[in-house]
């Protein structure tokens, strides 16, 4: 096992960008991988009977949404009419007829969004008075529309509006004024999240009898599956149906900025709102609604400078020496750990600290984290993993005479999660072999039993945290990080740490095991065990080893004989 440096070819997604693309290519490229969403909203356009749940997610623009919908299953236009049956008079719903025939009232489109401020009129309708002594039917939604999207908010903890939902889906009609029954002929859409509709589905039997199709929308495309030139075609709709052009130039930003969105390097986002806002504040800065390349980045620089105070706070920190974390030299029981601090609309990675004591004891290795109530469940979990490692290599016929007490220097808020658990080992093995680890390098990844490292969240944040840190003190060439060889398709780095690397100024090293992650930090071969479970002397765990042993009790028998026992030998009465 060989950790191995990353080249800077590798360090962010590579795209095939499209060009010259129709900046109109219609709005049908607005439901790219909605597959299950088209094929639930296929059902309920011709099912009177069954009408359907959208699950979105908070980043879709929902008007160009409904709109693609709609136009991909159009309907024809139905208007409102009155038939006598003997005694009684009968609200039907027809094909518009041309000609004058009685009719009441007609579609006034093909689909609406009711949002939050919903009334029982905007839904049904209401009855006036026209100031002639005559009453008039003023429609509601559900008969001036063939697809009516209601946000799941607007009714649902709305007890009467939900109730009377209800009723019109089992009667299939509902009562305006005092005599008039309207025929229900729209298709209902409840727009909402999937766990709204887990919850709904959960607790109303009623709400399972006539929502029984799921549209949940897909939130990313998958590269291996669609192409850049589907995905460009449908960055232009959507840029199209917001009033904005797209030039050629403008897509290496977009890609860069959807992928990154995605935390993957074969994925790009779905998320049509956040793009409409984008391109928005792009044509402000460009002050054309033309959009270029520049224009886009730009946009993310500011909207980036708009968000991370926090991150400029803790980086004075850092700068004004409150917080200690050497980048160069050596240490023994001390290591650089990646944080990520995540806020609601905003994340950035920040190193910390991370420091190893050990001394004689019964075996345990101490989160001081948890004790003082500042280690979260999952983090406790990494510990006790951390524990496992350790007892599997070292533990395996006699208990552990040795004490660990392991923290986050300088903490003073809650640390959760497992990815600290790889740099908490590495410590841990510095402590117990006295030997001193890089602080030129920085360290994330979680542990397996095994020994094996698992992936991590925030992978670009940590390495971009560390990487400026180290940039305002100076570049020197031996700093970089070690990630887990897992994330390496969630690597899109920005440019400047990629000219970085390509350079030489900086490293970022891929691990797939625990061992190749100490021997790059301390310069030493981890070791492997003969059959007796005895590690080489010169190893890493030979020397974790020999100390283990020291503190058990268990000196070797060549060790050099000391004065006192030197000068007792030569005594008569000493000699058996």
């Amino acid at each position: 096992m060989h950790p191995s440096c990353i080249p800077a070819a590798r360090l962010s997604p590579s795209f095939t960008l499209p060009s010259g693309l129709a900046h109109d290519p219609g709005i049908g490229h607005l439901l790219l991988c909605q597959d299950r969403l088209t094929d639930a909203f296929a059902l309920t356009s011709k099912l009177q009977s069954q009408h359907m749940f959208l699950a979105d997610f908070a980043g879709v623009h929902r008007p160009a949404l409904f709109k693609a919908l709609a136009q991909a299953y159009p309907r024809p236009q139905k208007e409102l009419v009155a038939r006598r049956g003997g005694d009684s008079t009968e609200l039907q719903w027809q094909d518009i007829q041309p000609g004058s025939h009685g009719c009441i009232t007609k579609e006034r489109g093909l689909y609406t969004l009711l949002g939050a401020r919903l009334t029982r009129a905007d839904l049904i309708g209401r009855i006036e008075d026209d100031g002639k002594g005559k009453s008039q039917y003023q429609p509601g939604a559900l008969a001036s529309f063939a697809y009516v999207f209601i946000d799941v908010e607007a009714v649902y903890r709305r007890e009467g509006l939900w109730q009377l939902l209800l009723n019109v889906l089992d009667t299939g009609s509902y009562k305006v004024g005092k005599d008039m029954q309207v025929p229900l002929q729209s298709s209902i859409i409840l727009v909402g999240s999937a766990m709204q509709y887990a919850e709904l589905r959960s607790h109303d039997a009623s709400f399972v009898r006539h929502f029984p199709l799921l549209g949940e929308m897909a939130h990313e495309l998958n590269l291996t599956q669609k192409s850049e030139l589907e995905y460009g075609l449908w960055l232009n709709a959507l840029a199209n149906e917001a009033g904005y052009r797209l030039q050629d130039s403008a897509m290496a930003p977009l890609f860069a900025f959807s992928s990154r969105e995605c935390e993957h390097q074969q994925r790009l986002s779905l998320a049509s709102q956040d793009m409409v806002q984008l391109f928005a504040q792009a044509a402000a800065y460009g002050q054309s609604s033309d959009i270029s390349g520049a224009d886009i980045e730009k946009a993310l620089r500011q909207q980036q400078r708009r968000h991370n105070s926090s991150e400029r706070f803790s980086a004075q920190s850092f700068d004004d020496s409150f917080i200690n974390l050497p980048t160069s030299g050596e240490m023994v029981g001390q290591i650089n750990g990646l944080t990520v601090i995540d806020s609601v609309d905003y994340a950035y990675g920040e190193p910390a600290r991370i420091t190893t004591t050990v001394h004689y004891g019964d075996g345990e290795v101490a989160d001081i984290e948890r004790k003082s109530e500042l280690g979260g469940n999952i983090h406790a979990k990494g510990m006790m993993i951390l524990s496992a490692c350790l007892y599997r290599i070292f533990g395996r016929d006699a208990p552990l005479h040795l004490n660990a007490n392991i923290v986050f220097e300088q903490s003073y808020q809650e640390i959760d999660g497992d990815s600290a658990s790889l740099a908490e080992y590495c410590c841990l093995m510095s402590a117990i072999a006295e030997q001193p680890i890089k602080q030129s390098l920085a360290i994330t990844g979680a542990l397996d039993q095994f020994g094996n490292v698992q992936a991590i969240g925030g992978v670009n944040e940590k390495i971009e945290g560390f990487f400026n840190l180290c940039e305002r003190r100076g570049l020197s060439g031996e700093q970089g990080v070690i990630i887990p060889k897992a994330n390496m398709l969630q690597l899109n780095l920005a440019p400047k740490i990629i000219e970085a690397v390509s350079k030489g100024l900086f490293h970022v090293y891929q691990v797939a095991h625990m061992d190749e992650a100490v021997e790059l930090l301390m310069s030493l071969p981890a070791g492997v065990a003969d059959e007796e479970h005895n590690f080489p002397q010169n190893s890493l765990y030979g020397l974790v080893q020999a100390r283990l042993d020291k503190l058990a009790g268990d000196e070797p028998d060549d060790l050099p004989e000391g004065f006192f026992a030197k000068l007792l030998a030569k005594w008569p009465f000493s000699r058996s």
